[in-house]
This record gives C-alpha cells, structure tokens and sequence, in this order.
C-alpha cells in the first residue's frame, strides 16, 4: 500500500472525526475495505501523525455494536484473539464456545501469536486465566486446547488413526467423555491427523463421531467436545451454525455475528457463505440485512463481501 494512500486515509478519517457528529459512512468506506496489514499501518501512520490513537477515538467517536464491529476490525488478528479469548474467560460459561473456537480453527502460529498478543495486553498467559476460570471436566479439555501447538503438515499416519479410532470409539461407548486419552488425541494430534482417525471412525463403527457425542442433548460438556471435533475438522460448518443461530434467535446475538464476520472476513468468509446458502436457502447477506440496521449492517455487508473483489 502506497505511503500516500496510507496517509489520505488518515486524513479521512480525521475528518471523519471533525466537527458536528461523526461521518460513519466514510469511516466504513475506509476501514471495511483495508486489508488488516493495510489497517495496521494506517494505525501507526495516524499515530505518528495525530499523536492519538486510531482506536481510542473510534472508540470515543461510535457507539454500540457499530463501534463494537469496527474496533474489532481495526485490531490486529492477533490483538483480536486475545481481546476475545479474555472477553471469553472473564465471562465464562459453559455454554460458551469462544475457547474452542480460538484454539481450533486457527492455525498453530495463529494461536502462538494470539497468545503472545495477550501477554502483551494483559500481563498473564492464556492459559493461566483459562485454568483460572474454568473447572471440572472443561478445564481439563480446554486448558490443553489453548496450550497446544499443533503439527500443521498433511502426512498422516493410518496406523495411529486406527488405533486411536478405537480408543475414542471404546470411551465414549463407555460414556468416558472425559477420559484423559479423548482429550489428548483432540489435543496434540494434527488436524490432518484427526481427520484421518474421524474418517476411520466413520468407516468403521457407523456413526460420524459427533453423532456419539450427542447422546445427552442437554450436557454441555458433550456440547464443547462436538464443537472442538467440528472446528477442528469442518470449521465451516461450525461457523455457519454460529451465524444461524445468531441470526435465527427471535433477538440477533449481535456478539457472535460481530465475532465470526470480523475474525473470518480475511480467511474463508466465502466458504462459510456457500454453506450458509445451501443450509438456509437464503444467502448471508439477505439475512444480515434483513436482521440488522443502518452503520451496524452496512459494515457487517461490507466484510462479509470482503474476499469477494
């Protein structure tokens, strides 16, 4: 991105600021179509230049989940993660899934980096703040989610996938959900890895794993270990069932359709989108529109068609 570019967006943005009222359209114009390397720069230049601090005054300047969806955006995908890993630790519950899906569906490095951004941040690890405020049987499967750095290659080793097959296959026949042997194949293994053993699974005893994991629809537990599997394996289906369920509430959970469209919107956005449209027969942006307003649903559209161009 050219210096001079980098410089006129902040000098729009500036405007955006000035005088009576804010121009929330041109702040949209602006950050929904930079790239989050493009922000970052456009960050640092308006720091340099203004001795303020971009997010601060849009902090100042918006308000409510318009605000929430451009801060959001305009943080470095690793600032992100941790600003919404913490979110998630301070208000844990155990239906809540924003652990998991931190540490499942982004790659190894990503998860480094974001771990890194929250030292940063907070001045504590991760993992102490997930130990620290969770228990029981989730402690015990997320605390080595988080703490994982996984092998990212595609070798796969069939031998292993068969023999650990059996061994998820025995425990949860067993009801052991939480046996120590569950958590560490879902744990360490690579996802390459883990997809080979699901597809074993499968093959061989019947049932897609997650259909074994669903025997108590009311167990939250189980609910996580078919969250962890599903992000894991099929991180697309995952996110459109978070974005349905978010939209198809009789309120929208504004929470999780800010999260999913500003932490997927550089990544598989469109992926997401096809499987929301052969899942709703509506598409994304319908029911965004349809669900949301003003600045609020012109910035989520905008994201949502953000790989598109």
């Amino acid at each position: 991105m050219a210096t001079n570019s980098v410089t006129e967006d902040c000098e729009q943005l500036r405007k955006a600021f000035a005088g009576w009222g804010t121009n929330e359209g041109l702040i949209i114009s602006i950050l929904a179509h930079r790239s989050s390397a493009q922000i970052k720069l456009i960050r640092e230049t308006y720091a340099q230049t203004y001795g303020e601090d971009l997010l601060k005054d849009l902090d100042k300047e918006l308000s409510s989940d318009f605000e929430r969806v451009v801060v959001l955006w305009a943080l470095d995908p690793a600032e992100r993660d941790a600003f919404l890993a913490n979110e998630a630790t301070k208000r844990w519950t155990s239906s809540n899934q924003v652990l998991v899906e931190i540490a499942c569906t982004r790659t190894s490095h990503q998860l480094l980096l974001a771990k890194q951004a929250y030292h940063a941040r907070f001045k504590r690890s991760l993992e102490e703040d997930v130990a620290h405020h969770t228990s029981g049987d989730f402690r015990k499967l997320l605390v080595p989610l988080v703490s994982t750095y996984r092998y990212e290659g595609e070798e796969v080793n069939m031998t292993l996938a068969k023999s650990e097959a059996k061994i998820l296959h025995e425990k949860i026949s067993e009801k052991a959900y939480n046996h120590e042997d569950v958590i560490r194949i879902l744990s360490t293994r690579s996802k390459a890895q883990i997809n080979a053993t699901l597809n074993y699974y499968k093959n061989e005893f019947g049932n897609d794993i997650n259909k074994d994991l669903k025997t108590d629809p009311k167990d939250e537990f189980l609910a996580i270990l078919r969250a962890t599997v599903k992000c894991l394996t099929r991180p697309e289906k995952y996110f459109e069932k978070v974005l349905r369920l978010a939209i198809n509430k009789r309120g929208t959970d504004e929470g999780a359709l800010t999260r999913v469209v500003t932490t997927r919107a550089e990544i598989d956005m469109k992926i997401i989108k096809e499987e929301y449209h052969k899942r709703n027969s509506v598409t994304l942006d319908h029911a965004i529109g349809k669900d949301t307003t003003g600045d609020y649903e012109k910035m989520l559209l905008a994201l949502v068609g953000h790989g598109d161009a």
